[in-house]
Protein backbone atom coordinates (compact mmCIF):
# COMPACT_ATOMS: atom_id res chain seq x y z
CA UNK A 1 0.00 0.00 0.00
CA UNK A 2 2.49 2.52 0.80
CA UNK A 3 4.69 1.74 -2.57
CA UNK A 4 1.72 2.31 -4.28
CA UNK A 5 1.26 5.37 -3.03
CA UNK A 6 5.40 6.75 -3.61
CA UNK A 7 4.90 5.72 -7.39
CA UNK A 8 2.89 8.71 -8.15
CA UNK A 9 4.38 11.30 -6.43
CA UNK A 10 7.51 10.01 -7.95
CA UNK A 11 6.11 10.33 -11.18
CA UNK A 12 4.81 14.09 -10.63
CA UNK A 13 8.73 14.67 -9.06
CA UNK A 14 9.80 13.72 -12.73
CA UNK A 15 7.44 15.29 -14.91
CA UNK A 16 7.83 18.62 -13.03
CA UNK A 17 11.59 18.16 -13.30
CA UNK A 18 11.54 18.00 -16.92
CA UNK A 19 9.20 20.78 -17.38
CA UNK A 20 11.32 22.97 -15.66
CA UNK A 21 14.56 21.94 -17.78
CA UNK A 22 13.05 22.53 -20.59
CA UNK A 23 11.41 26.73 -19.35
CA UNK A 24 15.35 27.50 -18.70
CA UNK A 25 17.46 25.99 -21.40
CA UNK A 26 16.39 28.59 -23.87
CA UNK A 27 16.95 31.67 -21.34
CA UNK A 28 20.41 29.51 -20.76
CA UNK A 29 21.16 29.50 -24.45
CA UNK A 30 20.08 33.60 -25.24
CA UNK A 31 22.09 34.93 -21.84
CA UNK A 32 25.09 32.71 -23.99
CA UNK A 33 24.80 34.65 -27.20
CA UNK A 34 26.00 37.89 -27.76
CA UNK A 35 23.47 40.84 -29.18
CA UNK A 36 24.31 42.51 -32.22
CA UNK A 37 25.69 46.41 -32.14
CA UNK A 38 22.89 48.75 -32.71
CA UNK A 39 22.47 50.95 -35.68
CA UNK A 40 23.32 54.11 -35.54
CA UNK A 41 23.19 57.46 -38.09
CA UNK A 42 26.01 59.16 -37.83
CA UNK A 43 27.53 62.72 -39.41
CA UNK A 44 30.66 64.02 -40.29
CA UNK A 45 31.58 67.29 -38.77
CA UNK A 46 32.34 69.98 -41.39
CA UNK A 47 33.81 73.70 -40.83
CA UNK A 48 31.43 76.20 -42.11
CA UNK A 49 30.53 80.34 -41.70
CA UNK A 50 28.04 81.01 -39.22
CA UNK A 51 26.27 84.24 -37.88
CA UNK A 52 26.75 85.74 -34.24
CA UNK A 53 23.14 86.26 -33.48
CA UNK A 54 21.80 88.51 -30.42
CA UNK A 55 18.59 89.11 -29.25
CA UNK A 56 17.95 91.77 -27.36
CA UNK A 57 14.92 93.65 -25.73
CA UNK A 58 13.87 96.66 -27.79
CA UNK A 59 10.40 98.45 -28.52
CA UNK A 60 8.47 99.46 -31.55
CA UNK A 61 8.26 103.85 -31.95
CA UNK A 62 7.07 105.71 -34.99
CA UNK A 63 9.18 106.81 -37.36
CA UNK A 64 7.90 110.40 -37.29
CA UNK A 65 5.50 111.98 -34.89
CA UNK A 66 3.34 115.33 -35.55
CA UNK A 67 1.72 117.30 -32.89
CA UNK A 68 -1.35 118.86 -35.15
CA UNK A 69 -2.09 122.60 -33.29
CA UNK A 70 -4.01 125.61 -34.84
CA UNK A 71 -2.35 127.87 -36.93
CA UNK A 72 -5.11 130.40 -36.06
CA UNK A 73 -7.40 131.31 -33.22
CA UNK A 74 -10.99 130.55 -33.25
CA UNK A 75 -14.04 128.62 -32.30
CA UNK A 76 -13.72 124.69 -33.56
CA UNK A 77 -16.67 124.10 -35.94
CA UNK A 78 -16.40 120.31 -36.90
CA UNK A 79 -14.29 117.04 -36.47
CA UNK A 80 -13.56 115.84 -39.68
CA UNK A 81 -11.37 112.52 -38.64
CA UNK A 82 -12.14 109.36 -37.47
CA UNK A 83 -10.14 108.81 -34.57
CA UNK A 84 -7.88 105.95 -34.32
CA UNK A 85 -8.32 105.54 -38.55
CA UNK A 86 -5.39 106.11 -40.88
CA UNK A 87 -4.92 109.92 -42.38
CA UNK A 88 -3.04 110.91 -45.66
CA UNK A 89 -1.30 114.28 -45.41
CA UNK A 90 -3.52 117.29 -46.79
CA UNK A 91 -6.46 115.53 -45.40
CA UNK A 92 -8.83 118.07 -43.28
CA UNK A 93 -9.07 117.22 -39.28
CA UNK A 94 -10.73 120.35 -38.30
CA UNK A 95 -12.89 123.44 -39.72
CA UNK A 96 -12.10 126.23 -37.32
CA UNK A 97 -15.16 129.24 -38.03
CA UNK A 98 -13.86 130.93 -40.78
CA UNK A 99 -15.97 133.77 -41.19
CA UNK A 100 -13.45 136.35 -39.61
CA UNK A 101 -10.94 135.36 -41.46
CA UNK A 102 -12.94 135.91 -44.73
CA UNK A 103 -13.74 139.29 -43.59
CA UNK A 104 -10.29 139.94 -43.16
CA UNK A 105 -9.62 138.59 -46.45
CA UNK A 106 -12.08 141.05 -48.07
CA UNK A 107 -10.57 143.74 -46.23
CA UNK A 108 -7.28 143.41 -47.57
CA UNK A 109 -8.45 143.12 -51.07
CA UNK A 110 -10.39 146.36 -50.57
CA UNK A 111 -7.18 147.99 -49.52
CA UNK A 112 -5.42 146.38 -52.16
CA UNK A 113 -7.03 147.92 -54.55
CA UNK A 114 -7.14 151.40 -52.82
CA UNK A 115 -3.11 151.34 -53.04
CA UNK A 116 -3.49 150.27 -57.19
CA UNK A 117 -5.50 152.80 -57.73
CA UNK A 118 -3.49 155.24 -55.66
CA UNK A 119 -0.47 153.54 -57.42
CA UNK A 120 -2.00 154.47 -60.78
CA UNK A 121 -2.47 158.48 -60.12
CA UNK A 122 1.14 157.89 -59.08
CA UNK A 123 2.29 157.16 -62.27
CA UNK A 124 0.11 159.44 -64.35
CA UNK A 125 1.29 162.32 -62.22
CA UNK A 126 5.27 161.67 -63.13
CA UNK A 127 3.81 161.01 -66.71
CA UNK A 128 2.82 164.60 -66.79
CA UNK A 129 5.64 166.44 -64.73
CA UNK A 130 7.78 164.29 -66.97
CA UNK A 131 6.46 166.03 -69.92
CA UNK A 132 6.48 169.94 -68.53
CA UNK A 133 10.37 169.33 -67.96
CA UNK A 134 10.93 168.25 -71.25
CA UNK A 135 8.88 171.21 -72.48
CA UNK A 136 10.83 173.43 -69.50
CA UNK A 137 7.38 174.51 -67.90
CA UNK A 138 7.84 172.57 -64.90
CA UNK A 139 10.62 172.76 -62.08
CA UNK A 140 12.15 170.13 -61.05
CA UNK A 141 11.66 169.75 -57.69
CA UNK A 142 7.98 168.99 -58.59
CA UNK A 143 9.09 166.02 -60.71
CA UNK A 144 10.74 164.88 -57.79
CA UNK A 145 7.94 165.18 -55.73
CA UNK A 146 5.44 163.05 -58.35
CA UNK A 147 8.57 160.33 -58.65
CA UNK A 148 8.57 160.10 -54.55
CA UNK A 149 4.44 159.78 -54.77
CA UNK A 150 4.89 157.00 -56.90
CA UNK A 151 7.80 154.86 -55.47
CA UNK A 152 5.41 155.04 -52.06
CA UNK A 153 2.32 154.05 -53.60
CA UNK A 154 4.49 151.04 -54.92
CA UNK A 155 5.22 150.16 -52.02
CA UNK A 156 2.08 150.72 -50.56
CA UNK A 157 0.87 147.84 -53.42
CA UNK A 158 3.01 145.36 -52.00
CA UNK A 159 2.29 145.85 -48.67
CA UNK A 160 -1.37 145.25 -49.39
CA UNK A 161 -0.83 142.46 -51.84
CA UNK A 162 1.45 141.09 -48.73
CA UNK A 163 -1.42 141.78 -46.59
CA UNK A 164 -4.02 139.80 -49.31
CA UNK A 165 -2.00 136.81 -48.85
CA UNK A 166 -1.59 136.75 -45.23
CA UNK A 167 -5.48 137.08 -44.95
CA UNK A 168 -5.97 134.30 -47.70
CA UNK A 169 -2.87 132.08 -45.94
CA UNK A 170 -5.11 132.61 -42.37
CA UNK A 171 -8.51 131.56 -43.94
CA UNK A 172 -6.53 127.98 -45.21
CA UNK A 173 -5.70 127.40 -41.58
CA UNK A 174 -9.52 127.55 -40.83
CA UNK A 175 -9.04 124.30 -42.08
CA UNK A 176 -6.39 121.92 -39.79
CA UNK A 177 -4.96 119.35 -42.31
CA UNK A 178 -2.55 116.42 -41.31
CA UNK A 179 0.78 117.28 -41.89
CA UNK A 180 1.92 113.91 -42.40
CA UNK A 181 0.54 110.23 -43.26
CA UNK A 182 -0.28 108.47 -40.66
CA UNK A 183 -2.49 106.59 -37.73
CA UNK A 184 -4.19 109.79 -35.90
CA UNK A 185 -4.81 109.81 -32.26
CA UNK A 186 -7.89 110.79 -29.65
CA UNK A 187 -9.53 113.75 -30.70
CA UNK A 188 -7.65 116.23 -27.72
CA UNK A 189 -10.41 119.48 -27.92
CA UNK A 190 -14.37 119.30 -28.97
CA UNK A 191 -16.16 121.10 -31.04
CA UNK A 192 -17.23 124.63 -29.73
CA UNK A 193 -13.98 124.70 -28.41
CA UNK A 194 -11.85 128.05 -28.53
CA UNK A 195 -8.32 127.56 -29.60
CA UNK A 196 -5.60 129.77 -30.24
CA UNK A 197 -2.75 130.03 -32.28
CA UNK A 198 0.47 130.41 -29.76
CA UNK A 199 -1.08 127.76 -27.44
CA UNK A 200 0.65 124.68 -26.22
CA UNK A 201 -2.00 122.19 -26.30
CA UNK A 202 -2.10 120.19 -29.47
CA UNK A 203 -5.61 119.26 -31.31
CA UNK A 204 -4.02 115.53 -31.28
CA UNK A 205 -0.86 113.42 -32.62
CA UNK A 206 -0.53 111.42 -36.00
CA UNK A 207 2.35 108.92 -35.54
CA UNK A 208 3.90 107.32 -38.72
CA UNK A 209 3.59 103.24 -38.61
CA UNK A 210 4.77 102.53 -42.02
CA UNK A 211 7.92 102.35 -41.66
CA UNK A 212 8.57 101.57 -38.13
CA UNK A 213 11.80 101.99 -35.58
CA UNK A 214 13.06 99.01 -33.18
CA UNK A 215 14.53 100.81 -30.60
CA UNK A 216 17.04 98.11 -28.53
CA UNK A 217 19.67 98.15 -26.21
CA UNK A 218 22.70 96.14 -26.05
CA UNK A 219 25.60 95.97 -23.51
CA UNK A 220 28.71 98.28 -24.16
CA UNK A 221 30.66 95.14 -22.83
CA UNK A 222 29.26 92.88 -25.00
CA UNK A 223 29.49 95.27 -28.35
CA UNK A 224 33.11 96.15 -27.51
CA UNK A 225 34.07 92.41 -26.92
CA UNK A 226 32.07 91.74 -30.66
CA UNK A 227 34.56 94.60 -32.05
CA UNK A 228 37.59 93.52 -30.51
CA UNK A 229 37.28 89.87 -31.51
CA UNK A 230 36.81 91.86 -35.57
CA UNK A 231 39.74 93.45 -34.65
CA UNK A 232 41.82 89.99 -33.81
CA UNK A 233 40.50 88.24 -36.85
CA UNK A 234 38.10 85.64 -34.92
CA UNK A 235 35.10 87.43 -36.67
CA UNK A 236 33.98 89.60 -39.57
CA UNK A 237 32.15 92.52 -38.96
CA UNK A 238 29.18 93.57 -40.97
CA UNK A 239 28.31 96.79 -42.48
CA UNK A 240 25.37 98.58 -40.67
CA UNK A 241 23.04 98.41 -43.93
CA UNK A 242 23.88 94.83 -44.72
CA UNK A 243 23.20 93.00 -41.18
CA UNK A 244 19.97 91.04 -40.82
CA UNK A 245 17.91 91.83 -38.15
CA UNK A 246 14.68 90.18 -36.97
CA UNK A 247 11.81 90.18 -34.67
CA UNK A 248 10.26 88.19 -32.21
CA UNK A 249 7.03 88.54 -30.20
CA UNK A 250 6.73 87.47 -26.76
CA UNK A 251 4.83 84.24 -27.75
CA UNK A 252 8.24 83.30 -30.17
CA UNK A 253 6.84 83.71 -33.27
CA UNK A 254 8.93 85.46 -35.66
CA UNK A 255 8.48 88.74 -37.56
CA UNK A 256 7.50 87.70 -41.63
CA UNK A 257 9.65 90.70 -42.92
CA UNK A 258 13.33 91.21 -42.12
CA UNK A 259 14.59 95.01 -41.03
CA UNK A 260 17.84 96.99 -41.68
CA UNK A 261 20.01 98.13 -38.71
CA UNK A 262 20.29 102.02 -39.10
CA UNK A 263 22.72 103.09 -36.76
CA UNK A 264 24.61 102.69 -33.03
CA UNK A 265 24.84 105.63 -30.71
CA UNK A 266 27.99 106.84 -29.97
CA UNK A 267 27.53 107.18 -26.45
CA UNK A 268 26.70 104.76 -23.41
CA UNK A 269 24.07 105.32 -20.89
CA UNK A 270 25.16 106.22 -17.58
CA UNK A 271 22.71 104.62 -15.88
CA UNK A 272 22.28 101.17 -17.15
CA UNK A 273 26.01 100.92 -19.12
CA UNK A 274 23.81 100.15 -22.32
CA UNK A 275 24.00 101.45 -25.78
CA UNK A 276 20.82 102.51 -28.19
CA UNK A 277 20.75 100.79 -31.68
CA UNK A 278 18.15 101.22 -33.94
CA UNK A 279 16.76 98.99 -36.68
CA UNK A 280 14.10 100.31 -39.42
CA UNK A 281 11.00 97.55 -40.06
CA UNK A 282 8.43 97.36 -43.18
CA UNK A 283 4.94 97.75 -41.47
CA UNK A 284 2.44 97.68 -44.37
CA UNK A 285 0.15 95.56 -42.33
CA UNK A 286 -0.06 97.66 -39.22
CA UNK A 287 1.02 94.84 -37.39
CA UNK A 288 3.58 96.59 -35.39
CA UNK A 289 2.39 99.13 -33.04
CA UNK A 290 4.49 101.98 -31.40
CA UNK A 291 5.41 101.14 -27.90
CA UNK A 292 4.68 97.42 -28.69
CA UNK A 293 7.54 95.79 -26.72
CA UNK A 294 9.29 92.90 -29.45
CA UNK A 295 12.52 90.47 -28.48
CA UNK A 296 15.59 91.38 -31.46
CA UNK A 297 17.51 88.99 -33.15
CA UNK A 298 20.30 90.60 -34.78
CA UNK A 299 23.26 89.38 -36.92
CA UNK A 300 26.39 91.51 -35.95
CA UNK A 301 28.90 89.56 -37.56
CA UNK A 302 30.38 86.32 -39.07
CA UNK A 303 32.44 83.69 -37.85
CA UNK A 304 34.54 81.45 -40.02
CA UNK A 305 35.50 77.90 -39.73
CA UNK A 306 32.93 77.07 -37.12
CA UNK A 307 31.03 73.86 -36.18
CA UNK A 308 27.86 73.07 -35.35
CA UNK A 309 25.73 69.92 -34.49
CA UNK A 310 22.32 68.81 -34.50
CA UNK A 311 21.07 69.05 -30.91
CA UNK A 312 19.70 65.57 -30.99
CA UNK A 313 22.96 64.62 -30.64
CA UNK A 314 24.11 66.13 -27.80
CA UNK A 315 23.16 64.33 -24.16
CA UNK A 316 24.45 65.72 -20.70
CA UNK A 317 25.68 63.94 -17.43
CA UNK A 318 24.56 64.00 -13.99
CA UNK A 319 26.46 66.85 -13.68
CA UNK A 320 24.98 68.45 -16.66
CA UNK A 321 27.95 68.71 -18.67
CA UNK A 322 27.35 68.24 -22.62
CA UNK A 323 28.86 65.09 -24.52
CA UNK A 324 28.77 64.12 -27.80
CA UNK A 325 29.69 60.41 -29.37
CA UNK A 326 32.54 60.47 -31.58
CA UNK A 327 33.11 57.23 -34.07
CA UNK A 328 36.48 55.87 -33.62
CA UNK A 329 36.50 53.38 -36.35
CA UNK A 330 33.25 51.19 -34.88
CA UNK A 331 33.45 52.37 -31.67
CA UNK A 332 31.74 54.54 -30.00
CA UNK A 333 33.03 57.11 -27.57
CA UNK A 334 31.85 59.66 -25.25
CA UNK A 335 33.57 62.99 -25.44
CA UNK A 336 32.54 66.22 -23.55
CA UNK A 337 32.29 69.39 -25.71
CA UNK A 338 31.46 73.23 -24.98
CA UNK A 339 28.38 74.35 -26.51
CA UNK A 340 28.35 78.08 -27.36
CA UNK A 341 24.59 79.45 -28.81
CA UNK A 342 21.90 77.77 -30.58
CA UNK A 343 20.80 78.23 -33.81
CA UNK A 344 17.90 77.28 -35.01
CA UNK A 345 18.06 73.54 -34.18
CA UNK A 346 21.91 73.22 -34.05
CA UNK A 347 24.08 73.95 -31.26
CA UNK A 348 27.76 76.10 -32.22
CA UNK A 349 30.68 74.31 -30.52
CA UNK A 350 33.44 76.33 -28.66
CA UNK A 351 35.55 73.31 -28.11
CA UNK A 352 36.07 69.58 -27.78
CA UNK A 353 35.37 68.80 -31.58
CA UNK A 354 37.20 68.97 -34.28
CA UNK A 355 36.36 69.14 -38.15
CA UNK A 356 36.21 65.79 -40.13
CA UNK A 357 34.65 64.42 -36.43
CA UNK A 358 32.01 61.95 -37.30
CA UNK A 359 29.74 61.85 -34.58
CA UNK A 360 26.25 60.07 -33.68
CA UNK A 361 23.10 62.10 -34.32
CA UNK A 362 20.28 59.38 -34.47
CA UNK A 363 20.37 56.65 -32.17
CA UNK A 364 22.28 58.44 -29.48
CA UNK A 365 20.49 56.21 -27.02
CA UNK A 366 21.39 53.26 -28.07
CA UNK A 367 25.30 53.89 -27.64
CA UNK A 368 26.98 52.39 -24.93
CA UNK A 369 30.80 54.24 -24.45
CA UNK A 370 33.56 52.56 -26.13
CA UNK A 371 31.17 49.26 -27.60
CA UNK A 372 30.84 48.83 -31.12
CA UNK A 373 28.15 50.17 -33.35
CA UNK A 374 26.85 49.92 -36.75
CA UNK A 375 27.53 53.43 -38.68
CA UNK A 376 25.05 54.80 -40.66
CA UNK A 377 24.93 58.06 -43.02
CA UNK A 378 22.39 60.33 -41.32
CA UNK A 379 20.98 63.33 -43.02
CA UNK A 380 18.61 66.05 -41.43
CA UNK A 381 14.85 65.45 -41.99
CA UNK A 382 14.57 68.11 -44.88
CA UNK A 383 17.36 66.73 -47.00
CA UNK A 384 15.92 63.16 -46.33
CA UNK A 385 12.32 64.36 -47.68
CA UNK A 386 14.05 66.18 -50.76
CA UNK A 387 15.70 62.72 -51.72
CA UNK A 388 12.54 60.64 -51.18
CA UNK A 389 9.73 63.24 -53.08
CA UNK A 390 9.90 62.67 -57.17
CA UNK A 391 11.04 65.29 -59.19
CA UNK A 392 7.97 66.61 -61.15
CA UNK A 393 7.46 66.32 -64.88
Amino acid sequence: MNRSVKLPRARAWLIASTLLASSVSPLHSQEGSEMPPPAVGVMTLRAHAIPVVNELPGRIAATRIAEVRPRVSGILQERVFEQGALVKKDDVLYRIDPRLFRVRVSSAEASLQRAQAIQANARQQLDRQRTLRERNAATGIDYDTAAVNLAQADADVELAQAALEEAKINLEYTEVKAPITGIIGSALVTEGALVTADGTSNLTLIQQVDPVYADFTQSAQDLMALRRAVAHGKLESKAPGEARVDLVFDDGTTYPASGRLLFANASVDPGTGQIMLRAEFPNTNGELLPGMYVRVRIEQAVRQNALTVPQRAVTRNETGQAQVYVIEGDTARLRNVTLGQALGSEWVVESGLNGGDVIIVDGVQKAQPDLKVVPEPWAPPEEAANATTPAAE
